[in-house]
């Protein structure tokens, strides 16, 4: 599909004329008319505004010129999984999962490649298999090999082990010692608490991404702990199999 064709089928499916959508990125409606008869495109400042209005990457507006990966973990990348700058705006390079908010999520390549594992390991790649193949591969990737220049000099890590500190200082019965944070994306983890009323309610936003792990329960039973955290509040819930009958047991401001 042509940036002519994106940019109709974006204005349209907002419900929005073009003198709307000229108004919004401060341009003139002609200049709306000329994209959409493919006589011009946007220079990149105004691709940047579309980007954000419609949120979708540059590389969308343009056709899917390239093929995104994340260059944290290597995942492809697809508009509903790009990263976020600390003003909304969507960075090309990661996935929601390595970096949210201005923020890279991982520090060490060991961890990301046993979450990794984790979620990629099946029938067809053993964990070995997948072990392997990220080892060789996250070592290309621009974050891994610009770390020294990217990293923050462990203040993230240090924030991770002060969450830690936190949420291992309640004392839940039953839940064990919280030893790693990862990254969590809310739409994963959102789960319905049912409220006295019988009403429901989530309380995590599905595009925001948080710091958690799941826990088995020191006793035994089919329930898990699930603890997420940011700098805003620390949540602590348990659940049955794939996030069934979600009972919220501490949600605390920080």
């Amino acid at each position: 599909m042509e940036t002519k064709d994106i940019l109709y089928r974006l204005r349209t499916k907002s419900g929005m004329s073009q003198d709307a959508l000229a108004e919004k990125i401060f341009v003139t409606r002609q200049a709306v008319s000329r994209w959409e008869n493919g006589e011009t495109v946007p220079n990149t400042e105004t691709l940047k505004l579309l980007s954000a209005l419609f949120h979708v990457s540059i590389n969308t507006l343009l056709g899917s010129p390239r093929q995104l990966i994340c260059q944290c973990c290597g995942m492809p990348l697809e508009d509903s999984v790009i990263s976020t700058e600390k003003d909304g705006s969507l960075n090309e390079d990661y996935c929601k999962w390595c970096y949210a908010d201005g923020t890279y999520m991982y520090s060490d390549m060991d961890d990301l490649i046993e979450v990794c594992v984790n979620h990629m390991a099946n029938g067809e790649h053993s964990p070995e298999e997948v072990r392997a193949y990220l080892k060789e591969t996250l070592p290309k990737l621009d974050y891994w090999k610009r770390y020294q220049e990217l990293g923050d000099g462990g203040e993230f890590e240090a924030f991770k082990q002060k969450l830690m500190d936190e949420i291992n200082a309640l004392g839940i019965e039953g839940m064990p010692k919280v030893e790693k944070l990862n990254a969590l994306v809310g739409s994963y983890v959102n789960l319905p608490y049912r409220l006295p009323n019988g009403s429901t309610v989530k309380l995590l936003d599905d595009n925001a991404t948080y710091l958690g792990n799941q826990l088995e329960c020191e006793f035994g039973g089919d329930r898990c702990f699930g603890v997420l955290a940011n700098m805003d509040f620390i949540l602590v819930a348990t659940y049955g199999e794939n996030g069934s009958d979600p009972e919220l047991l501490v949600y605390k401001k920080r």
